[in-house]
């Protein structure tokens, strides 16, 4: 992980991976359904579409999550969509860009290997306050959303009512 800045903006990177326990084929049909996002997302309350066709290139969905107290809504895009192999997305809220690149493959074990490369680019003074202060906030989380993938992938385990 690391941060970079660039005169006034601050952009933190990092790389997380995982290996999950069933093929491919199944990884990405359990991954593609939105329906699903509930049992691995967790506080997340809803989605709804707002423009593009569901699933391809350019498509924006509403995210709405409940964090403690607090309510989030995320805007995802989809910016290039390469399956069963690559599904790189935007995700946008107030104060916050977010650039994520998923990459899949296959093992030789008939395992997926799923690795995000995650770019954060705080547009608010807060979280860029958050971003230099607690950047392993950010990585914790994505590996958190991984974890709770393969639990859910690999044994059915919901977070929906956690």
């Amino acid at each position: 992980m690391y941060l970079v800045v660039i005169e006034t903006e601050i952009i933190m990177k990092y790389t997380t991976e995982i290996i999950v326990n069933i093929p491919l084929e199944a990884f990405i049909k359990k991954l593609d359904n939105p329906e699903n996002m509930k049992h691995w997302q967790r506080g997340l309350v809803g989605y709804d579409y707002i423009s593009g066709t569901p699933g391809d290139i350019g498509a924006k969905m509403k995210l709405l999550y409940k964090m403690g107290k607090r309510d989030m809504e995320l805007i995802e895009t989809i910016t290039h969509k390469k399956m069963p192999h690559e599904f790189h997305v935007n995700y946008d809220t107030k104060g916050m860009h977010n650039i994520q690149e998923n990459y899949f493959e296959e093992t030789m074990d008939g395992q997926t290997k799923w690795i995000s490369k995650s770019e954060f680019i705080p547009t608010g003074f807060m979280l860029r306050m958050m971003t230099l202060i607690m950047p392993s906030a950010f990585k914790k989380q994505s590996k958190t959303y991984m974890q709770d993938f393969k639990n859910f992938a690999e044994k059915g385990t919901s977070v929906a009512n956690a």
